[in-house]
């Protein structure tokens, strides 16, 4: 399988854009008890109005992360990798890319939640260097936000890393 080609996501994604999210986060509808939230999202939209991001596969989509510039940081409003695809290190390379967009755009730290619920992705984003910053409820659970202070120079635009390492890191 080939190594997935990071791209900006066009119109002609969205309904591939919205399985993917569909299959990445239809395994926590038990877990919550209800349809996750980003499963409701306006993939028209969010591409439209948001700087959505793909990892294209052989196959389609393989992961996508949709980012916002709200005001002094870059704000990670989605990520998520096709079930098949996760434990690859996809996730890891939308975040690094995150990462190298904020510097580019100067901006100090990015941003994220995750659901209190989502064990995995919490201990994955403390491991990449995101800390919590506060909870807030949401519908029967908390919402854990997270936040990562940047340092080092503008990387290049490949999203497979920095020219810097990052310290170890913390989502939705």
């Amino acid at each position: 399988m080939a190594e997935p080609e990071l791209r900006r996501a066009r119109d002609g994604d969205v309904t591939a854009i919205g399985r993917l999210v569909d299959a990445a986060y239809e395994g926590y509808r038990p877990l919550l008890g209800r349809t996750p939230t980003p499963m409701l999202t306006d993939f028209a939209a969010a591409v439209r109005d948001h700087d959505v991001w793909i990892l294209d596969g052989d196959e389609g989509p393989a992961a996508v992360i949709e980012l916002i510039v709200p005001d002094d940081h870059l704000w990670v409003h989605n990520v998520a990798v096709e079930p098949s695809r996760q434990g690859n290190g996809l996730g890891r390379r939308l975040l690094r890319f995150a990462e190298d967009e904020a510097r580019r755009l100067e901006l100090p730290a990015i941003g994220l939640l995750t659901n209190e619920r989502y064990l995995e992705n919490i201990a994955m984003y403390e491991r990449y260097g995101y800390r919590e910053t506060h909870r807030e409820p949401y519908r029967g659970t908390d919402l854990i936000h997270f936040r990562k202070v940047l340092e080092g120079p503008s990387p290049d635009r490949s999203g497979h890393g920095s020219t810097t390492p990052s310290p170890p890191a913390s989502g939705r």
